[in-house]
């Protein structure tokens, strides 16, 4: 079972939207995946320049949470990462590491909606 995590700098009926959307195109037949991206129309936050979502490992909250037993099996938690155009466009050029690379130098701070892109 895959499972999606979303880290918002405030609580916002927007963000469970947001979750829903990531659902929603997930199981819509475009299944989410490590390193894979969706776009979703706007900003993620109010002024944010990141419009898309770059499913990642969830490095913000520890690798403990990547996997989540259960009975009967165990979920996968991937975290949905907000980004910019541009990122994705890199991503595409020069891989997913290089683009997590330029996020670990540029010290982001992933909930912040106005940080600026690596890019």
């Amino acid at each position: 079972m895959l499972e999606f995590v979303l880290t918002a700098h405030v609580r916002d009926q927007l963000f469970i939207d947001l979750m829903a959307m990531i659902a929603y195109y997930h199981c819509g037949g475009h299944q989410l995946d490590l390193e894979r991206s969706m776009p979703i129309g706007g900003p993620w936050a109010p002024g944010s320049a990141c419009d898309r979502l770059l499913i990642s490992l969830p490095f913000l909250h520890g690798p403990d949470l990547e996997h989540c037993p259960l009975p009967g099996g165990h979920a996968r938690i991937l975290w949905a990462l907000p980004v910019t155009a541009a990122e994705i466009e890199f991503r595409r050029r020069e891989g997913h590491e290089a683009l997590e690379q330029l996020f670990d130098d540029a010290e982001i701070v992933p909930t912040d909606p106005l940080r600026a892109s690596v890019v």
